[in-house]
């Protein structure tokens, strides 16, 4: 699916969100914080933003971005050609990478999209130095208020439609939006954080609570 879509991606990501995505992206690579001359992952790179957003703020970092959709990667390289960032295929259910490797790994719409959350959340734990950063940009499912018909109406047919307009593939943003309204709580996806050993675990929400940004620590 991702590699179908692949090249409307970056299009997408701008109308959905109103052009607040960027903001969060930063946001991300804030709490990352400096790598130094060290490695950073951004796993699920999609087109390579979280990568090349990380790598202007922290030129000495070697950085890696990872990503499951071959289509994505070719994608992330032609758009960000002139930075020296290590485009790479990985699973993030199996990272090819030794223990204690990255002092941070980031990811952005990753964990709504895999079979089992607290499996990438332990191979991330085992990839990251002791004291290393986690932080996850992700949807979360918005609370019941005055405003949950609107955002809920938004989400199951007005990003659809715009899938349909925009990307010419209507089912593969419906699948998207689903998947938000299924997915962790942000409190609940703080707890699995927990539960896989981070400490110092927060998050942050935006967008009328529709999306959320975790970090934690080794």
């Amino acid at each position: 699916m991702f590699d179908s879509i692949a090249g409307q991606y970056d299009l997408m990501n701008r109308v959905m969100p109103l052009g607040q995505d960027q903001r969060w992206r930063r946001f991300v690579v804030e709490r990352a914080g400096d790598a130094g001359q060290g490695r950073v992952l951004d796993l699920a790179t999609g087109t390579g933003d979280i990568a090349a957003l990380y790598k202007a703020s922290h030129p000495q970092a070697t950085v890696i971005g990872g990503d499951f959709s071959q289509n994505m990667l070719a994608e992330a390289r032609r758009r960000f050609t002139d930075r020296d960032i290590s485009w790479q295929a990985c699973d993030a259910n199996f990272l090819p990478f030794s223990d204690d490797f990255f002092e941070a790994v980031t990811f952005g719409y990753l964990l709504r999209n895999v079979d089992h959350a607290p499996t990438v959340l332990d191979e991330v734990y085992r990839v990251l130095k002791k004291g290393g950063r986690i932080v996850c940009l992700d949807t979360t499912p918005p609370r019941k208020n005055i405003l949950y018909p609107f955002i809920r109406g938004y989400l199951r047919w007005g990003i659809p439609l715009m899938g349909r307009m925009i990307a010419s593939d209507e089912a593969a943003y419906a699948y998207l939006t689903g998947s938000t309204m299924d997915f962790y709580r942000a409190e609940g996806l703080a707890a699995a954080f927990r539960d896989a050993g981070f400490q110092g675990v927060g998050f942050k929400k935006f967008m009328m609570g529709t999306i959320a940004v975790h970090w934690g620590e080794k």
